[in-house]
């Protein structure tokens, strides 16, 4: 298997423009550029504010754009959704020890279940039944013949 190496900037960078689109609100141009250099720097808020022109603390400027950076999210882990398949064919295919495999695996698997490639759970139940229905006839009314007396005090 040919392993290629990239630049990880220059491979989330690719998924910005997806991500315009996809936007439901209009956003000024000081938060469009929050949001390119949040992927640039590889998510670090406070570097993507500064870098941005923001001079005040970073968190409003997240706050206010939480649903934006939730879709850049989703669309980095459904970008290396394939690179985590392929490192667990990887790791299963391996003749030789890979180092820290136990936590590739883990990564991988997590990113997959976060991106909706999960396993399948099967519940198989299978009951047998050794006897048939039993139907009981209808109640009757019971009628009880005689008298009673009220008893107040």
């Amino acid at each position: 298997m040919t392993k290629f190496k990239s630049d990880p900037i220059i491979d989330n960078m690719a998924i910005l423009p997806s991500v315009e689109k996809q936007t439901k609100r209009e956003l000024t141009t000081k938060q469009q550029s929050f949001l390119n250099h949040l992927v640039e720097t590889q998510g670090d808020p406070k570097k993507a504010a500064e870098l941005a022109g923001y001079s005040s603390h970073y968190h409003h400027v997240v706050k206010s754009l939480k649903h934006e950076i939730l879709e850049i999210t989703q669309e980095i882990l459904a970008n290396s959704a394939p690179k985590a398949a392929f490192k667990l064919v990887e790791i299963l295919d391996s003749k030789r020890p890979i180092v820290q495999a136990g936590n590739k695996l883990a990564a991988a698997q997590t990113l997959l279940d976060r991106v909706g490639i999960s396993k399948v759970d099967k519940l198989d139940i299978n009951h047998k039944v050794g006897g048939g229905i039993f139907l009981m006839p209808d109640k009757a009314p019971i009628e009880i013949e005689g008298s009673y007396e009220d008893i107040s005090d």
